[in-house]
């Protein structure tokens, strides 16, 4: 697939921001010249003429002494050119975090002998090493150093024999490394041993947008006594400070601070005579604290990338494509070259006329009632800042959130089946809470007298107020209630689903909807007098939960383990059932699902899906097809609808039914990097279309929409408008 915003883990594209920014950042800092010092000055010189931002800028100084970082077979050694990494995050990127582990990973320097050895190399190391530890309070203390040497700019004779050198102190790790050979290995559970991160400048400014970073690596645990890369903390602060305001990573044009504060009191006196060189005002005392208010968050995407070459929009300039407006290019030769990809169906000229016309949804897919529609809707969604103000930073919401909570803040395991400590509390909706009072409201005392079709109709009937943003989690049981109450009947009315008094429904390819389990315990509410089994089926389930199985009943507070048959818990709802019990199963299968064994179930659900981008699918989805039960799949847009007609094509002669808007679609709109396509979880809903059998004479379930054709004449860049295509070429599908 071309695009794969709303599939790829938000983090990777975090990741490749900093990586892409940092090995430019590098590379600038370690480029030799003949006349370096005027080469700084002559910088100096233009960001000094360069507009000011009203907002504080803040440099951040912070410490690590207990995370490494391991670098496996597949990466590069050294932490130069973004630790190895970057080359990763380009063409077929991955799409999980995952995915990187056999390249990096972070490990702990505080375990076992690694702990003892670090405290041994700090006391040998002594006042040698610049350190920067934190007070109680996270308050960054003056650090116990030996007087530094004056402070001289980056251009000046010290800092330019580093710079020369391409950026020594990054770089020495890595030879060290290599002299030392295996016995540096000793005492490491891995082959190679773990990069030192030690410490991490960063700069932001006041809201939260990172504007430049710096890795000071001491390389391994055996090789930083020769060599630390906080020895010339003062010069590679001032070429990040520079750097910073000259191509800023987050986000506009190069611009200086109005002010700019420090997290370190040392560093902040070592930097009062070179700041003033660049027109900026210092702070005039360092930031007392770890970040310069409560509700700062680290906005995670402002910056874009070209479709074509990955680069990213602080190095160059990016423009949609005039004709679909979805599109992401940084000049007219990227352009070109997308339009001419071949095959045909591949190019940009073959999607151009098709991805204007899901520019046209955008409207209706913001069409919400929540409060804060507005707000969550915009391309530039800051869903860290939105969380972080409302309190969302524990339970169910770290799941959909970059920031990592702090220590003592409970979190349900990512990739786990819910604790039986969470269960033994007989609280269903425990995990969707935030930090301020309940979000979700006592259930009401009689079932729904009518079915539900919008979030309006839900809101009204549960007692939830429209500024709750609790349509984000519940997405995911509102879309299994609308598909079991709207979409059956309609498409498959043989089935008589709505007087089933019991179903058993596979999750498909399990992600993050097991993730959030137990937001599923308001079918129960939605759907009392149903009995219903789910079964989570994957091999991207964790597999220490393969097999397990668990049950939620509504008739109790009392709970039960029975050893051998899972976790069978009782949790109140704040109300006595009307009729006979009804629980919820839930069953968990590690493994792709044309190898899952057992009855036959009554629904197939998949969430955003995304067909082309895993292999197993051409595998699945001809065990669909031999079990023809009903099989409904929700994307994150349009797109991926019609990838997914196309893969179903392709791997069973089939197709898909024509895709339409999900009611219950999560109002968050998801980031994306290379295009301007509206991207939501869930937000199209479709349902497989099954082959018929050869010589059964039965008529073909309805099948998609007729294609939209590529016209004779699509339109091309300007420039490029006569004589592009040749006459009479319709669409086609690449076999």
């Amino acid at each position: 697939m071309e695009f794969v915003s709303g599939y790829r883990d938000e983090f990777l594209d975090f990741a490749a921001l900093l990586f892409g920014w940092f090995r430019k950042f590098t590379a600038k800092r370690g480029a030799g010249g003949a006349s370096l010092e005027g080469r700084w000055r002559q910088l100096e010189a233009q960001i000094r003429r360069l507009p000011q931002d009203p907002a504080l800028w803040v440099l951040h100084v912070l410490p690590n002494h207990s995370v490494g970082i391991s670098l496996g077979q597949g990466a590069e050694p050294g932490p130069g050119p973004g630790l190895g990494v970057a080359r990763f995050l380009g063409d077929e990127p991955p799409l999980q975090l995952r995915d990187l582990s056999p390249y990096v990973s972070f490990v702990s320097l505080e375990e076992g002998e690694e702990a003892e050895e670090e405290e041994e190399k700090g006391d040998k190391e002594g006042a040698g090493v610049e350190k920067v530890d934190p007070e109680e309070g996270g308050e960054p203390a003056p650090a116990s150093r030996e007087p530094r040497q004056e402070a001289k700019p980056a251009g000046e004779t010290e800092e330019a024999e580093q710079e020369a050198g391409g950026g020594e102190d990054d770089c020495r790790a890595d030879k060290a490394d290599d002299e030392a050979g295996p016995e540096r290995r000793k005492g490491w559970r891995s082959e190679a041993a773990p990069l030192h991160l030690s410490c991490l400048l960063l700069v932001t400014d006041e809201h939260g947008t990172i504007l430049g970073i710096d890795l000071l690596m001491d390389g391994t645990q055996g090789s930083a006594g020769k060599g630390s890369g906080t020895e010339n903390l003062v010069p590679r602060a001032y070429a990040l400070l520079c750097h910073s305001m000259a191509c800023p990573m987050g986000s506009g044009d190069p611009r200086k601070p109005r002010q700019l504060t420090v997290g370190d009191a040392q560093l902040h006196r070592d930097l009062e005579s070179l700041v003033p060189r660049l027109g900026v005002k210092l702070a005039k005392t360092p930031m007392r604290t770890w970040g310069p208010r409560p509700g700062f968050t680290f906005a995670s995407l402002r910056a874009r990338t070209c479709h074509v070459c990955h680069r990213h929009s602080f190095e160059v300039k990016l423009t949609p494509c005039p004709q679909c407006s979805a599109v992401l290019y940084c000049g007219e030769a990227c352009l070109r070259a997308d339009w001419r990809r071949c095959p045909d169906d591949v190019s940009h000229r073959f999607w151009c006329p098709r991805l204007a016309g899901f520019m046209e949804r955008a409207g209706e897919l913001a069409s919400l009632p929540f409060s804060y529609t507005a707000e969550v809707t915009s391309e530039t969604f800051n869903k860290e800042a939105f969380l972080a103000s409302r309190g969302l930073t524990r339970g169910y919401w770290t799941q959909l959130s970059m920031l990592i909570p702090g220590p003592g803040t409970p979190r349900h395991p990512r990739g786990s089946t819910p604790a039986l400590s969470l269960l033994l509390g007989g609280d269903p909706y425990q995990l969707l809470q935030g930090d301020g009072p309940a979000l979700m409201p006592p259930v009401p005392p009689d079932p729904p007298r009518g079915i539900f079709g919008s979030w309006q109709d839900y809101y009204t009937w549960r007692g939830l107020s429209l500024d709750s943003p609790m349509a984000v989690l519940l997405t995911y049981p509102l879309t299994v209630y609308y598909i079991i109450t709207h979409l059956v009947p309609q498409s498959f009315p043989e089935l008589n689903i709505q007087n089933k008094q019991s179903l058993k429904i596979h999750v498909v390819e399990a992600g993050k909807e097991f993730d959030l389990v137990m937001v599923f315990w308001e079918l129960l509410v939605l759907l009392p007098h149903v009995a219903l089994e789910l079964q989570f089926v994957g091999d991207g389930l964790p597999p220490d939960s393969d097999q397990q199985h668990f049950t939620l009943q509504r008739d109790g507070p009392e709970v039960s383990v029975r050893p051998g048959s899972g976790v069978s818990a009782r949790l109140s709802s704040s109300t006595k059932e009307k009729g006979g019990r009804r629980d919820l199963q839930i069953k968990v299968s590690a493994r792709p699902y044309h190898l899952l064994q057992g009855p036959k179930p009554d629904l197939v659900i998949g969430f955003n899906s995304g067909f082309g981008l895993k292999d197993t699918w051409l595998s699945s989805l001809p065990r669909l097809q031999s079990l023809r039960v009903p099989a409904f799949f929700t994307e994150s847009s349009e797109y991926g609808c019609v990838m997914d007609d196309q893969t179903m094509a392709v791997a069973t002669g089939g197709g898909t039914s024509p895709p339409r808007p999900n009611p219950f679609r999560s109002p968050f709109r998801l980031r994306a990097a290379d295009n301007c396509m509206p991207w939501y979880c869930n937000a199209f809903i479709f349902h497989l279309v099954y082959k018929p059998p050869q010589g059964s004479g039965a008529r073909p379930a309805p099948g998609p929409a007729p294609r939209v054709p590529t016209p004779t004449a699509p339109p091309a860049p300007a420039r490029r408008r006569r004589g592009e295509k040749k006459p009479g070429r319709g669409s086609r599908r690449r076999r």
